[in-house]
C-alpha cells in the first residue's frame, strides 16, 4: 500500500510539473485545429466561419490550378533542405571540433558566442543583415566589394544572390545551437574508445571516422527524421524580416506562408503563401487550404521517412 501511494504521489506531482506545458499545448497546436474547415468554405466576414457557404473542394482547385502550389512547394522543399543538409554537417563539424578544444573555459566562450545568434530576434537580424547589404551604405558594397574594385551590387533587387544569403544567416542563427544537441551526444561516448584508438596508432581524423560519426548515428537519424516533419514549415521570420519585405526578390524569398501575386518565383513558401493571403488578399479560404495542404503533405513525409528508416535501421527508427 504505502508503495502505491508513493507511486501514485510521485505520478501526481510528475503531471503538475507536466500541467503548464499540457495546457499550452492544447491551445496553441491542438485548439486552432478546429478551424479546418475553413479551407472547404467560402468564407465570408458577414456570415463568419460557422454560417458561410460550402464549398468543397474549391479552394484547392483554384490553389492548383495556379503555378503558386508548385512555386511555393518547390521553394519549401529546396530551402529545408538546404537548410537540414548543410545546418546538420555544419553542426557536426562544430560540435567535433569544440569537444577537442579541451578547455573548459574556452569551449564555454566559444559555445557562448555562437549559441549567441540563436537569442536574438528575427527582426534584429533583418536589420543586421541590411547593414550588410544595403545599397548605398551597406558593409559589403562600401567596403569588399570596393577592395576588390568591384561594382555596388543592388542586393534588394537582386533575386538570384536570396538563396545562398539565406542559407548563410540561418546557418550563422542556428548552427551553434544545433552544435550544443551534437555535443552532448559526443560527451556520452566512452573516452576509452578513443583512448584504445590512440595507443593503436590511429590518427584524431580515423577516431572522428571510425568512432564518432558512427555513434552520432542514432543522434542524426532522430535530428534528422524530426526535421523533415517540418519540412513543409519554413521559417517565416526568416523569410519575412531578412528580404526586409522587398518585392523584387520574393520569387527567390517566398515560400508557402508567405505569398505575393507580383514576385513569387523563388521566394514564396507555404509559410509566406498564407500570411499573404490573409494579410493581403483576405483569402481565409484558400489560405486555410493551403496550411492545411501544408500539414498533411509533411505528416506524410514523417511517415514515409520513418519507414525507409525503419527498413535500413528499424532501431533507429522513431516509431
Amino acid at each position: 500500500m504505502k508503495k502505491k501511494s508513493r507511486t501514485a504521489a510521485t505520478n501526481l506531482s510528475l503531471f503538475l510539473i507536466a500541467l503548464p506545458g499540457i495546457i499550452y499545448l492544447l491551445i496553441n497546436n491542438y485548439a486552432p485545429m478546429l478551424g479546418i474547415f475553413l479551407a472547404f468554405k467560402n468564407y465570408s466576414l458577414m456570415k463568419g466561419p460557422f454560417k458561410s457557404d460550402w464549398c468543397g473542394f474549391d479552394n484547392f482547385e483554384f490553389l492548383f490550378k495556379t503555378k503558386d502550389a508548385w512555386i511555393m512547394t518547390r521553394n519549401t522543399l529546396l530551402y529545408n533542405t538546404a537548410f537540414i543538409i548543410i545546418g546538420t554537417v555544419a553542426a557536426i563539424l562544430v560540435a567535433i571540433l569544440m569537444c577537442e578544444l579541451g578547455e573548459k573555459k574556452r569551449v564555454k566562450f566559444y559555445q557562448a558566442v555562437m549559441l549567441l545568434p540563436n537569442l536574438l530576434s528575427w527582426v534584429v537580424i533583418g536589420f543586421i543583415a541590411y547593414a550588410f547589404l544595403n545599397a548605398d551604405t551597406g558593409f559589403i558594397n562600401n567596403t569588399f566589394l570596393r577592395w576588390l574594385g568591384l561594382d555596388p551590387v543592388a542586393w534588394y533587387s537582386t533575386p538570384g544572390a536570396w538563396p545562398i544569403i539565406l542559407v548563410i544567416v540561418n546557418l550563422w542563427k542556428n548552427v551553434g545551437y544545433q552544435s550544443i544537441i551534437f555535443m552532448a551526444a559526443i560527451s556520452g561516448i566512452d573516452k576509452s574508445l578513443f583512448e584504445a584508438a590512440a595507443i593503436d596508432g590511429a590518427s584524431k581524423l580515423r577516431q572522428i571516422r571510425s568512432i564518432t560519426l558512427p555513434l552520432l548515428k542514432p543522434t542524426i537519424i532522430t535530428l534528422t527524421l524530426m526535421s523533415v516533419g517540418r519540412i513543409f514549415y519554413s521559417d517565416f521570420g526568416l523569410f519575412y524580416q531578412v528580404p526586409q519585405n522587398s518585392g523584387a526578390i520574393f520569387a527567390t524569398t517566398q515560400t508557402i506562408d508567405l505569398y505575393s501575386p507580383l514576385t513569387y518565383s523563388t521566394g514564396d513558401i507555404i509559410d509566406t503563401y498564407v500570411y499573404r493571403g490573409l494579410m493581403e488578399l483576405n483569402n481565409v479560404g484558400m489560405s486555410a487550404a493551403a496550411g492545411l495542404y501544408q500539414s498533411i503533405v509533411g505528416f506524410v513525409l514523417v511517415l514515409i521517412a520513418n519507414q525507409i528508416v525503419r527498413k535500413l535501421d528499424a532501431d533507429n527508427a522513431l516509431f
